[in-house]
């Protein structure tokens, strides 16, 4: 019986409707992922989305099953009347490993309706015991040969990196397998290909961890890429962050974690007849110099192709003969390691650090065997980074040296793939990297800093060659190419990298350039999710750094489901933790990068879990990280028993480039209240009432001891800026009475500079909520479209595709900001990206609701004459979609199943509002509950609304 006739029959109960008007279950995930390959979770959450054509329809009852893939029942939750509920935590016998199973969740309606979805997940090894494979790598003596440079001033520049080496085992199999899969992690990156097809389409693969914490492996479906006969499983390994350049300290520039990659790797079979067989890395295996002559993150990847030898990765049978070489300018060949051959000792029982064999005739070297250490091993549970997207250049523009700037019209992250013909064996062709152009019209790469960001493709025989380096990549808009004496349209390619978390948000809007403001913050975001949430993708830097994370959240999560990639994440930075609590700046941690956490970037260990729980509603993220939470919270207490926090502090970045500084004290502060405020909150969520109660009380005395220590008996806040007024009223810190004034100084003053901005990064992501809140959604509408610095638009008319670090980073009349700190693609002060959802369109959660149970539609017009946004929750999708034309403004809104929504709606007349054309108060699904200056206030429940009034 296969899975689809379960569904049909006995699973999925009688048939009452169409699919697209009944109670339907969709965009089903496992831990969420769609349908995740290789799983190490042992109690998964098996979430599901709902839609339906029905006004006010609604789940009363679910029921999940899992099958394994023959059909046996593992596990029935039964019939759970619970109409909140969106997902179910697996709670059956142990998962077995390498072992795909099938669920399906059916829902009911209140009315009887059901309907039914169905996916599958699969487990990996469950566990580091299960692992029999070694670590191996090409052996680390061997690449000291080196040869004198012979090129003159054309001498490649290596920086000082070896050779991404090649490893390789043929294998036998008696048939065909039925299933196979390839659970493989490296220490660096990889490149996995059976018989020289590449494998998955995972990107720097296995992405970035803290290696000395965990290390991430994955999981492909390989089963119809292995044949009969003889085969060939097949690596690349480069340095990755593991052993090459990460950071910018010149004293600690690379190596952080290793000194050269290796690779671990097991292929398990399973045939028709019920025999398997495993292969797994090993000093059994060979290894060679690759092509590659050097591959890096930030220095970028050369291809030598005259090193080229095709068919490495193909059964001996079907290679073709090896491309001819030129000894005289090819490094000398590693000599071999002395030990004994693979076939007299077993990987397990030879000694760590040994290579196993001799020396092949073609220049293969048996593997080096660099440990068989396990222990750190653990599934990937968020998406990898893909190759997302293609950019055609918008200009190829060739000067008289015979240089060729491309133009991609877009600042992004990636690489480039060149088609190059007309080559003589040696020629060379080089690809530079940069973001803008200088007042010349020529790259501008100094903000680099230390960061080659250069290709290099060395020309081998053939007459056309297609170049696309494979470990590495670059923040670019622009990429100058030398080498070519002609370069056409369609011969270059941007090739756009990111995690490949699914796209979740849509805004629009009347305003061209808010769109564009748009736009910029989401390929700001996709830029920088690149494995970890990094601050640039450009420059030596690209570190995970907890503020820029924090103070972004609330608009990544409008943009995309980033619930995987943060849960990731938050593993690193619980791993970057000190040994007496303290969180870090940055994560993974770096040794000597700012090492103790300093306000508003340690308590993004406290912020980032608490905004995940309130999007997605899963209390496993608070679980993970509560421990955590309550020792910043106490690390912070126990140096500061005062409660004003200005003891161990870290760097103490405060509000970071703000135009107006605040006291360091008053930041530092306000975020010791923030932190235990939410963290009493977790334990609340968690059932831990006597935490709940001692961080609730925690947290009310650092509120007085901050009003007591910085606030004057009129509300005046110590430095009298925005960022202090905003960090005082978005985290709850000032007596009721106190609020108004504070409010009506941060309105002062925000019209003083302008209108006009006066905030570093903490402060940007909250000025336009806080104001909204408080009766001035005018000023954060003059603040949208302001345009002189510090403003979102100077950027974009000064040819900006993303956000800038600095609010000035150009200007017209001083040119580039100091090149040191000066990135043009830094997602922070893209934090206003969270009111364009909530506030300019209106689609919101409520703020006492978690997971999107209950929605607050109050859409702020502004001067535009139309928005709208989508949003895909847990729950299902969420949009909003405004017009107002002449006297009258028409408000659509849709709720998806199991939700309600409170809808502001503007109106001159609240009594005069209809819905789809009747009384709102009649419309089925909507219940009036008051009224406010301007504008009607109802609840509706699930479905699709469309409301009208007059606003004049």
């Amino acid at each position: 019986m296969i899975f689809t006739d379960l569904l049909l029959s006995d699973w999925s109960g009688p048939v009452t409707g169409s699919e697209h008007v009944l109670l339907t279950p969709y965009g089903l995930r496992c831990d969420h992922r769609a349908e995740p390959l290789g799983l190490d979770a042992g109690t998964p959450l098996l979430s599901w989305r709902l839609r339906s054509g029905r006004r006010g329809d609604a789940p009363a009852a679910y029921r999940v099953r899992v099958r394994t893939e023959d059909g046996v029942l593992v596990w029935d939750t039964g019939e759970v009347a619970d109409p909140e509920a969106a997902s179910a935590r697996y709670a059956g016998p142990l998962l077995r490993p390498r072992t795909r199973y099938r669920w399906q969740v059916s829902v009911t309606a209140a009315d009887g309706a059901v309907g039914a979805a169905e996916s599958w997940f699969e487990t990996g090894m469950l566990g580091p015991s299960a692992w029999t494979a070694s670590w191996i790598a090409h052996d680390p003596a061997a690449l000291d040969v080196m040869n004198a440079p012979e090129e003159g001033e054309l001498a490649l520049a290596d920086h000082g990196l070896q050779p991404a080496v090649r490893l390789r085992r043929p294998f036998e199999a008696p048939a065909a397998p039925v299933r196979a899969r390839l659970y493989v992690t490296a220490r660096g990156l990889y490149e996995m290909r059976v018989n020289g097809a590449r494998v998955g389409d995972a990107e720097l693969a296995p992405g970035w961890t803290d290696y000395r914490d965990r290390i991430d492996y994955q999981t492909y479906d390989v089963t119809g890429l292995v044949r009969a006969g003889g085969n060939v499983l097949a690596a690349t390994l480069a340095d990755g962050w593991w052993s090459g350049f990460v950071g910018f300290d010149p004293r600690r520039s690379g190596a952080h974690y290793g000194t050269f990659p290796q690779l671990l790797a097991e292929l398990h079979l399973e045939y028709a007849d019920g025999t398997t067989g495993i292969l797994a890395t090993g000093g059994d295996w060979e290894t060679a110099r690759s092509p590659i002559r050097y591959a890096d993150l930030l220095m970028g990847e050369c291809h030598d192709l005259r090193l080229e030898t095709p068919g490495w990765d193909l059964p001996a049978e079907r290679a073709r003969p090896e491309a001819t070489q030129d000894r005289e300018t090819e490094p000398e060949e590693p000599r071999p390691a002395q030990s004994q051959p693979a076939e007299s000792q077993p990987a397990e029982s030879r000694p760590e650090g040994t290579a196993a064999g001799r020396a092949s005739g073609d220049g293969w070297l048996p593997a080096y065997v660099a440990g068989t250490d396990r222990a750190l091993l653990t599934a990937s549970v968020a998406q990898p980074v893909r190759a997302v997207q293609e950019l055609a250049p918008r200009t190829v523009t060739r000067f008289e040296d015979g240089r060729h700037l491309v133009d991609f019209g877009q600042n992004f992250a990636g690489r480039v793939r060149v088609t190059a013909r007309g080559l003589a064996p040696g020629d060379r062709v080089v690809v530079r990297h940069g973001e803008t152009l200088d007042d010349r019209g020529r790259l501008y790469t100094d903000n680099l800093r230390t960061a080659a960001a250069t290709d290099v493709l060395v020309a081998g025989a053939d007459d056309e060659t297609i170049f696309e380096p494979r470990f590495t990549y670059h923040g670019f808009r622009y990429a100058e190419v030398t080498g070519l004496t002609a370069l056409g349209t369609g011969d270059i390619t941007g090739v756009v990298l990111h995690s490949d978390t699914p796209w979740a948000g849509e805004f629009a809007c009347s305003d061209p350039e808010l769109d564009r403001l748009h736009q910029s913050i989401a390929w700001g975001q996709r830029s920088n999710f690149v494995s970890v949430p990094t601050d640039c993708p450009q420059r030596d830097e690209r570190l995970g750094w907890l503020a820029d994370a924090q103070v972004f959240l609330p608009t990544a999560c409008l943009n995309a489901d980033v619930a995987a990639f943060f849960d990731g994440w938050l593993r690193d930075v619980r791993g970057a933790r000190s040994a007496d609590g303290g969180f870090s700046n940055v994560a993974p941690r770096l040794a000597g990068v700012a090492d103790e956490g300093a306000p508003g970037w340690g308590d993004a260990g406290v912020l980032v879990p608490w905004h995940l729980y309130r999007v997605y509603g899963d209390e496993r993220v608070l679980v993970r990280n509560f421990d955590a939470m309550c020792g910043w919270v106490d690390f912070v207490h126990r140096h500061n028993p005062d409660l004003v926090w200005n003891r161990r502090v870290g760097p103490h970045f405060a509000d970071w480039l703000a135009p107006t500084p605040t006291p360091r004290d008053v930041v530092a502060t306000a975020y010791f209240a923030r932190s235990a405020d939410l963290t009493a909150r977790a334990a609340e969520v968690l059932g831990h009432p006597d935490a709940a109660e001692r961080y609730g009380t925690l947290a009310g005395h650092i509120r007085k001891t901050f009003t007591e220590r910085f606030v004057t008996p009129d509300g005046r806040i110590e430095g009298d800026t925005q960022t202090g007024y905003l960090l005082a009223l978005a985290f709850g810190l000032l007596p009721a009475e106190l609020v108004p004034g504070a409010a009506d100084r941060l309105a002062e003053l925000v019209e003083a500079a302008g209108p006009g901005l006066t905030t570093g990064f903490l402060g940007v992501g909250l000025i336009a909520p806080v104001l909204d809140a408080h009766g001035r959604a005018d000023l954060a509408h003059a603040l949208l479209t302001r345009a002189e610095p510090p403003s979102w638009l100077h950027p974009l008319r000064n040819g900006a595709t993303t956000i800038w670090e600095r609010w000035d980073g150009y200007t017209a009349g001083r040119g580039f900001q100091a090149a040191a700190m000066n990135s043009f693609n830094h997602y922070s002060l893209g934090s206003i990206g969270e009111w364009l959802y909530q506030g300019v369109a209106g689609l919101a959660q409520a703020p006492a609701s978690t997971g999107y149970r209950e929605l607050l539609i109050r859409p702020r017009p502004g001067g535009l004459t139309w928005a709208r946004a989508s949003y895909e929750s847990v729950r299902g999708t969420v949009s909003t979609a405004w017009t107002r034309e002449g006297g009258g403004f028409r408000l659509e809104v849709s709720v998806p199943p199991g939700a309600s929504a409170v809808v502001h709606i503007p109106a001159a007349d609240p009594g005069g509002v209809r819905e789809s054309g009747i009384p709102a108060a009649e419309a089925a699904g909507v219940r009036i509950v008051g009224t406010e200056p301007g504008a009607l206030r109802c609840r509706v429940t699930s479905g699709e609304f469309r409301f009208t009034a007059d606003v004049h």
